[in-house]
């Protein structure tokens, strides 16, 4: 029986993307003269990497001398390895005839092993069944390419990409990679004429199909390579921006794209330093509602991500029209390759509008809610549901209507003397709300100048001002460490574990358990 060899345990979990990986996928890509993706590229390494062990195995047994196999001539003092005794290596010491009519004219060979061993051998024997020798077992799941990219591709693909992106001689663009010798020239002129294809369509976004139609650029090259030659020469440009989810490139001019997504809103711009100790307050977040969600840690994202989720929004995102992209919401959004902002389509649950909206993946958030706020009687509190919509790109978003009826709810102001106060008032609530964390808001643009007076105000002292502030609105003069999220960042960008740092070093406010505070009574003077 043959013996199977099997490729090294740890051979795919040991893997690293080799210079001549790089060589072989350059040399493809020139030949193919077609850009190729990350996934492409990463099932080509892994086939030739199969193909390169399958040889190594192959060939193992001509390394120290001839395979064995029994149809074969040897002369005395000849090395030979024998594959179906597990590549065990001998040498030919003597040489006779054979003596069996069934099998007619044959030799028998004597061969000495390493240890000692002598044993015989029969050649020039057509009919054994050790002529057709397998090398490698065929069985092996590190030699099934299939196997091998549903188990390691994520960890192979992330190895090559980075291979790749320092090869000055390999460009990419939206997931595809080319040599860059082989790109078609486009010019100042028809990047000219693709400013003014999507200025014509409010910045966009396009595809480069549909700019190519339009410009008319001149080629003799496949459709695919002058794609991709246009596409990195877009790229390229600072006046254009990719922002097509995975899969699909699009293009929007960069200066008509909305001002919210060009920068980062202020009232998103965080107010304190990330460098303290989280650990510290991990064990109180269980306290916390679940539809409390901060791009700016996702510590009390403990629970398993879904399709649809809830979420309870702060005053810096009603203001700036945008949700936080948090861990859990992230899977909600479109996400891509490179771009840096994306372009999807939010749909109103209730009425089925469509309307654009965009992600910012490097600093966490999604624009695009300003005016359906408004159109929703949107406040600070209110709960916004959202779920992945069946279409690729289509995230649908709702409020959960509710007939409007007047409620009392913390609503904030600015008092006499120029300060933040807060006040139990009835306001007409069309949403459903967090208690915790609904704030009505009197007058936005005085709120705005809230936020420029306390700029510079110490987060530690505002934590006792504030607290006095929500205890007079309880009849037990205590105030939950939500309601203090939620109102801090009425003036300041905070997150809900630095709220907790900030309680737990306040030497004027005491614990009382569950996320309760409040001041402490020789401090209430």
């Amino acid at each position: 029986m043959v013996t199977m060899n099997k490729v090294s345990i740890n051979y795919w979990e040991n893997f690293s993307i080799s210079t001549k990986d790089i060589e072989y996928i350059y040399s493809h890509l020139f030949e193919l003269e077609t850009p190729l993706s990350t996934k492409e590229l990463t099932k080509i390494i892994i086939g030739d990497r199969i193909r390169i062990e399958k040889e190594k195995i192959q060939n193992k047994n001509s390394l120290d001398g001839l395979a064995f196999l029994p149809k074969d001539d040897y002369t005395i003092g000849q090395k030979v390895v024998f594959p179906a005794s597990n590549y065990e290596k001998g040498t030919v010491t003597d040489k006779r005839a054979g003596n069996n009519p069934d099998h007619g004219n044959f030799s028998v060979i004597s061969v000495e092993f390493s240890n000692g061993l002598i044993k015989q051998f029969a050649c020039n024997l057509e009919t054994h069944k050790l002529n057709q020798i397998i090398s490698f077992d065929e069985k092996d799941p590190a030699l099934d390419p299939d196997i091998v990219y549903s188990k390691y591709k994520k960890m192979i693909s992330s190895a090559l990409v980075r291979n790749l992106e320092d090869n000055e001689e390999i460009v990419q663009i939206a997931g595809y990679w080319f040599p860059n010798s082989l790109l078609i020239d486009v010019n100042l002129g028809y990047l000219n004429l693709a400013e003014a294809v999507l200025e014509m369509e409010n910045g966009g976004p396009l595809s480069t199909k549909t700019i190519l139609e339009q410009i008319e650029l001149p080629t003799d090259a496949n459709n695919l390579l002058t794609e991709f030659s246009l596409n990195y020469a877009l790229q390229e440009d600072e006046r254009f921006d990719e922002v097509g989810p995975s899969g699909e490139t699009l293009w929007f001019l960069h200066r008509l794209e909305p001002e919210n997504v060009r920068s980062m809103p202020k009232y998103l711009i965080p107010s304190f330093s990330q460098d303290f100790d989280k650990e510290n307050y991990l064990h109180l977040l269980s306290s916390i509602n679940a539809e409390v969600y901060d791009e700016l840690e996702d510590y009390f994202e403990t629970d398993e991500c879904k399709s649809d989720v809830s979420i309870s929004i702060i005053y810096p995102h009603w203001r700036s029209g945008t949700l936080p992209l948090s861990s859990c919401l992230e899977e909600l959004f479109p996400t891509a390759y490179e771009a840096p902002r994306i372009r999807f389509t939010f749909i109103d649950g209730d009425t089925g509008e469509k309307f654009p909206g965009w992600v910012i993946r490097k600093n966490r958030y999604v624009y695009g809610l300003a005016e359906w706020y408004k159109k929703n009687d949107v406040l600070p509190g209110s709960n916004i549901h959202l779920k992945l919509n069946q279409t690729p790109g289509e995230v649908v978003v709702s409020t959960g209507k509710k007939r409007p009826t007047r409620e009392w709810v913390r609503t904030v102001s600015v008092a006499a003397d120029g300060k933040i106060t807060f006040q139990m008032l009835k306001q007409q609530i069309s949403t459903e709300f967090d208690d915790r964390m609904i704030i009505a808001i009197s007058n936005p643009a005085q709120i705005d100048g809230l936020w420029e007076k306390y700029e510079n105000h110490p987060l530690p002292k505002l934590v006792p001002i504030m607290v006095r502030e929500l205890a007079k609105l309880n009849p037990q003069g205590h105030v939950h460490a939500q309601e203090l999220y939620a109102a801090m960042n009425v003036i300041k960008r905070i997150s809900p574990l630095y709220i907790l740092h900030l309680l737990n070093n306040a030497e004027d406010v005491e614990h009382l358990g569950d996320l309760y505070y409040r001041i402490k009574i020789n401090q209430t003077g």
